[in-house]
């Protein structure tokens, strides 16, 4: 039986790049999207189709969905995985700062949800897995903005929950601590950079690859089964 078609937002580098592997692994065709095609077409995966779309840009979203599911049949499931993290106490941070991280983080989600939901819903079937974080869970220092964002996905996430599993549709947050990417490398505030270099220095993080796996795996669940919400973190990160 064929395998049908995942999305996967913020597919070129982390953790959108190990979960594309991991599905392809599968046999899974797959909507790559990021902002960069040479990183996205990189690994070469079969079956895959990259676009350099934006994930703020509503319309570029919902036409790379489109277009996927023409050629590879309706989207299954999406991973609402890109993101930007850029550290900072508000007081100093960059407004414009706040700007791209509600950008990406809230309106990117929530423009990646508006491209498969309809469709699902009508299907009766479908899995809609936005990553989260620890940080939408509790404070950290210079997470102010950050954390408020990834709250809201968790909101939205439970939210929508309650809107669709009577359409047979699921909605999963798996929400990540620290993990070996270089989702660090985008914060400009160097200060706070380093303090949280620091303690990941510290401690044995796990790999894109293994937060992954927990993605398929609750993709993979029975459809009557929904995992509402996943917190995994490295067993050294105390906080």
């Amino acid at each position: 039986m064929a395998q049908p078609l995942i999305v996967i937002t913020g597919a070129g580098s982390g953790i959108g790049a190990a979960t594309a592997r991991a599905f392809a692994d599968r046999g899974h065709p797959l909507l790559l999207l990021g902002r960069r095609l040479d990183r996205l077409t990189g690994p070469g995966l079969p079956r895959a189709m990259a676009r350099a779309v934006d994930v703020t840009d509503r319309a570029a979203v919902a036409a790379a969905v489109a277009e996927a599911e023409a050629a590879f049949g309706p989207a299954d499931a999406i991973v609402n995985n890109a993101g930007t993290m850029l550290l900072g106490e508000v007081a100093a941070q960059p407004a414009g700062e706040w700007d791209q991280m509600v950008d990406v983080n809230v309106r990117g989600l929530l423009n990646g949800i508006a491209a498969v939901l309809p469709g699902m819903v009508d299907r009766g079937t479908g899995t809609v897995i936005n990553i989260g974080s620890v940080a939408g869970l509790k404070s950290y220092p210079n997470h102010t903005v950050y954390s408020g964002t990834k709250a809201a996905v968790h909101a939205i996430s439970e939210s929508l929950r309650e809107e669709v599993a009577a359409h047979g549709v699921r909605v999963v947050t798996i929400a990540p601590g620290a993990v070996r990417t270089d989702l660090l490398s985008h914060t400009t505030d160097e200060a706070a950079k380093a303090d949280y270099q620091a303690f990941k220095d510290t401690v044995e993080l796990p790999t894109a690859d293994e937060i992954a796996e927990a993605v398929r795996w609750v993709y993979e669940q029975p459809q009557r089964i929904t995992i509402r919400e996943l917190v995994l973190a490295a067993t050294g990160q105390a906080a």
